[in-house]
C-alpha cells in the first residue's frame, strides 16, 4: 500500500464513522466516489443503485483531501433530494484515460512528488536531474505501459549508474501508476565499489593546491571543501552568521538535508582563513546542481591537480587516521553508514591502514595481552 493508498483508506474510515455511506476509490491516475446513487439520465432501471461518480479529481494527497469533502457534499445533495448527475457526467471520462499518456502520468507523478516534500534547491536539483532527466527519454504521447518504461531501461549500458537511476525512477512511476513492472533482473549489479579508485591527494597536496588558487574567494570555497569534507554546493549552504564564531560547520540545505561538521585537520580553518567567510558573489538561488558545476569548472581553470570531489574523499579518509567512528563520519558527511563503508573506505590504501594501526597502538587506554609470570620450579 503506497500513500496514496493510505490516505484513501484513513479518509474511508473517517467518511463512514460519520455515516456518508460513500467510499473513494483509486483508479489509475484518478479518484472516484462510490456509493447509492439514483438513476442515471436515460437508465432503464428505476430505482437507487450502487454506482460510481467521477468528480474529475486527480489520484495525489490534495485530491484525497478534496474527494472526501466532495463525498460530503455528494451525501447533503442526495439527502436534500437535489442530486444531479449532470454535475459529474462531464467527468466520466475520466474512466476511459487509464492508463493515460506518458506525459499526463509524468505530470500527476510531479504533483504528487512535491506534494510530499518541500520544493526548495534540493528537491528541485534532485527533480531536474534525477527524475525529468530519466522522464525525457520517454514517448511523452504513448499510453504508459510496463513494455515502454522496459524498452527505456534497456536502451541504456546494463550494470552502469544510468542503468541503475532509469531502473530506480521508472520503478517509481510505474508503482505510482500501477504498472507492473519486474526490474530486479533489469536492474544489474552496478556498485560504487565497481567504480575506478580514484587518485585521493595526500594532505601535502591539499596544502600546495591551495595556494595555486589566487582568488581569495575560491581559496576559501576550496579551503572549506578540505577542512570540512562538503560536496561542490554545499559550501555555498553553511550558515555563516553560526560559522563565523565557531570551528564547526553548520550545512543548513545539503544532499540529505542540514548536519553539523567537525574541521579535518583544525589547524586548517586558520591556514585557511576560513573565518574570513570570503565566499564568491554568486547567485545562491541557482540549484545546487549549478553552483556544484561552478566549483569544478573554477578548479579546471586553476589547473588544480585534481577534481574538487575528490576533497570530499581525502577528508573520509582522513578522518579515519583520527580514528573517527564510521559511523560518526557518515553522519558529518551527509550519508548512510552503508554508503560511507562501501564508497569511501574502498580507496583506503595500504598506508592509511598503517596510519590507522600505527595511532591506535599510541592509544593509552588500547587493549594489551595477558602476560603470564613461570615462577621457577
Amino acid at each position: 500500500m503506497d500513500k496514496i493508498d493510505e490516505l484513501i483508506s484513513a479518509a474511508n474510515i473517517r467518511l463512514k464513522e460519520q455515516r456518508i455511506s460513500i467510499s473513494i476509490e483509486r483508479h489509475g491516475a484518478w479518484l472516484r466516489l462510490r456509493g447509492t446513487f439514483p438513476p442515471k439520465p436515460g437508465a432503464k432501471q428505476d430505482r437507487p443503485s450502487r454506482q460510481r461518480i467521477y468528480p474529475g479529481i486527480s489520484a495525489t494527497p490534495e485530491g484525497v483531501r478534496v474527494a472526501e469533502k466532495e463525498a460530503f457534499k455528494v451525501r447533503l445533495s442526495l439527502d436534500e433530494k437535489n442530486f444531479d448527475w449532470q454535475v459529474y457526467t462531464r467527468h466520466n471520462n475520466c474512466d476511459d484515460r487509464s492508463p493515460s499518456t506518458v506525459g499526463e502520468w509524468i505530470l500527476l507523478f510531479e504533483e504528487d512528488y512535491f506534494n510530499r516534500r518541500r520544493k526548495d534547491n534540493q528537491t528541485l536539483t534532485t527533480w531536474r536531474t534525477e527524475y525529468r532527466a530519466v522522464f525525457r527519454r520517454l514517448p511523452p504521447d504513448e499510453p504508459l505501459n510496463a513494455e515502454v518504461l522496459r524498452q527505456a531501461i534497456l536502451a541504456t549500458y546494463p550494470d552502469t549508474k544510468t542503468r541503475r537511476r532509469f531502473c530506480i525512477c521508472l520503478g517509481a512511476l510505474a508503482r505510482f501508476a500501477r504498472v507492473e513492472l519486474d526490474i530486479t533482473l533489469l536492474k544489474g549489479d552496478y556498485s560504487p565499489k565497481r567504480v575506478t579508485p580514484r587518485q585521493i591527494p595526500d594532505d601535502e597536496t591539499i596544502l600546495e593546491n591551495f595556494y595555486k588558487i589566487s582568488n581569495p574567494s575560491w581559496r576559501w570555497v576550496y579551503g572549506m571543501m578540505a577542512c570540512y569534507g562538503l560536496r561542490n554546493h554545499e559550501v555555498f549552504r553553511v550558515d555563516l552568521e553560526a560559522f563565523a564564531n565557531s570551528h564547526i560547520c553548520t550545512v543548513l540545505e545539503g544532499k540529505t538535508g542540514s548536519r553539523r561538521v567537525w574541521p579535518f585537520h583544525p589547524e586548517w580553518v586558520e591556514e585557511f582563513d576560513l573565518h574570513g567567510l570570503q565566499v564568491p558573489p554568486l547567485n545562491l538561488e541557482r540549484s545546487n546542481a549549478s553552483l556544484g558545476g561552478d566549483v569544478s569548472q573554477h578548479f579546471r581553470r586553476q589547473s588544480i591537480d585534481f577534481a574538487a570531489y575528490n576533497l570530499r574523499h581525502a577528508w573520509a579518509i582522513r578522518t579515519l587516521e583520527y580514528g573517527l567512528e564510521n559511523s560518526l563520519a557518515a553522519q558529518q558527511m551527509g550519508h548512510s553508514l552503508e554508503v560511507h563503508s562501501e564508497l569511501y573506505h574502498h580507496w583506503i590504501s595500504e598506508k592509511q591502514h598503517q596510519r590507522a594501526f600505527e595511532l591506535l597502538l599510541k592509544r593509552a587506554d588500547r587493549p594489551k595481552p595477558p602476560s603470564v609470570n613461570f615462577s621457577k620450579q
